[in-house]
């Protein structure tokens, strides 16, 4: 029975005890009045029980309640930890990517500062290294070797060369006085070598100490040169020291038909790679011997390629005429844009009418120029990709072929057979304009 149900039957129980008090205490109903109490007082006994259970229930609940609005405090006081912690963190995190960042600039500002200070040191070595490689070149036309290659050795045999060569002119213009005072013609001691006046016999600018016959001093034996003699190959001066040669020094020359000879610039390894420079044009390798005691042995040089000309190989000449044959050729290259190291991808067109460069990322053309004497392209010393384009109006133009050397060389030959082939067109034509004018005539 529900507690409702017990509730209404004891209000009804204790109403009709109230409205009828007589019956209850008569005999004939003394017996059911008896009953009827007994289960009111069940009922009563029954709903206290009731009420006794929801007052837990209640009190329970309540608990429960206090319980859960505790957690609920507790939980939002570790939010607020939490967050504020976040917070902190974020704060930290932000303080350390400004500091990181700050440093990163600081470190990429000195590795800039190294870059340039690094790329100046090379100017200065590439210029050091062209200065001496010239005066060497300079004394060795005149039979000078110095001791050691030092700025100090070098300066000194200069000054010699600059005394000696003063102290003959003195000696001439004497001798030339004498024979015009006698009428009589003095010989000149020096001979003419290729266009050039060195010292044959009589003049040695170096101590007689230093510079030994091959018997008796440092030497080279089985001098060669080695390599692939083709624009693109490695070429290798080697041989077998003698007599204490400890120190070699090598210098690479290009020999032309007409008897001159130029040192290249940088090449004074034994090793040499071939360029495009060196077509048609005969190399050499000179070497000089040295010991520890700083005497030098006789000159040795030795003709790469047998002594003949150097040529490109049967691939790349028959790329370079098949250009030639179409009048036009393509090639992709990296140009050097406003930076030295702006490298941008650039197409570079030739035609018999000119040539263009186009840079591929703007598609905008940097210039456009005909093949005229004025045009250079050349090629920087030592191991590159590189070549130089030099035109009409006297800006230089660096170009890369992306680490290809072989193409390098192509493009250089090719630049240069289509500038020759123009000005032999026009020299042509100029040709057979005088011709007709002299017949109009």
């Amino acid at each position: 029975m529900s507690t409702g149900c017990l509730l209404l039957a004891l209000f009804m129980a204790v109403a009709y005890t109230e409205g009828n008090p007589s019956p209850l205490y008569s005999k004939e109903y003394g017996s059911v009045n008896n009953v009827r109490d007994e289960e009111t007082m069940g009922l009563y006994a029954h709903l206290r029980e009731q009420e006794n259970e929801i007052s837990a229930l209640q009190q329970q609940i309540t608990r429960a309640y206090i319980n859960e609005m505790q957690l609920l405090n507790e939980k939002y006081a570790l939010e607020r930890k939490v967050s504020d912690l976040q917070m902190a963190m974020d704060e930290k995190q932000k303080e350390y990517i400004t500091s990181v960042s700050k440093e990163l600039a600081q470190r990429k500002g000195d590795l800039d500062d190294n870059l340039s200070l690094a790329s100046s040191l090379k100017d200065e070595e590439d210029e050091r290294y062209l200065f001496m490689t010239s005066l060497l070149g300079l004394l060795a036309e005149y039979g000078v070797w110095p001791n050691v290659c030092n700025a100090s050795s070098i300066s000194t045999a200069v000054k010699q060369l600059y005394d000696e060569l003063q102290w003959k002119i003195r000696s001439l213009d004497g001798e030339n006085e004498s024979s015009l005072s006698s009428h009589h013609e003095v010989e000149p001691h020096i001979e003419a070598t290729n266009g050039m006046r060195p010292f044959t016999e009589g003049y040695n600018l170096m101590d007689t100490s230093s510079l030994v016959p091959n018997d008796d001093g440092p030497g080279i034996e089985g001098f060669q040169v080695v390599g692939d003699a083709q624009p693109g190959g490695k070429l290798l001066g080697c041989g077998y020291p003698i007599g204490g040669t400890s120190l070699c020094v090598f210098q690479w020359v290009r020999h032309l038909d007409d008897g001159t000879r130029h040192y290249i610039e940088g090449a004074t390894n034994p090793e040499y790679f071939v360029t495009a420079d060196d077509v048609d044009k005969y190399v050499a390798v000179e070497c000089v011997p040295m010991d520890d005691k700083g005497r030098q042995g006789m000159l040795v040089r030795q003709f790469a390629n047998n002594q003949n000309k150097i040529t490109c190989d049967p691939d790349m000449q028959s790329e370079i005429d098949s250009y030639l044959s179409k009048g036009q050729a393509t090639f992709s290259v990296l140009m050097l844009v406003n930076s030295t190291e702006n490298w941008e991808p650039a197409t570079l067109t030739l035609r018999l009418s000119g040539f263009q460069v186009k840079l591929n990322k703007m598609e905008s053309t940097q210039f456009v120029e005909m093949f005229t004497k004025d045009l250079s392209i050349k090629i920087p010393s030592g191991f590159s990709t590189q070549f130089v384009i030099t035109i009409s109006d006297g800006s230089s133009h660096p170009f890369s072929t992306y680490n290809d050397v072989r193409k390098r060389d192509a493009i250089v030959l090719t630049m240069r057979k289509f500038q020759s082939k123009v000005l032999e067109k026009g020299k042509g034509i100029s040709r057979h304009s005088e011709s007709e004018s002299a017949i109009l005539g």
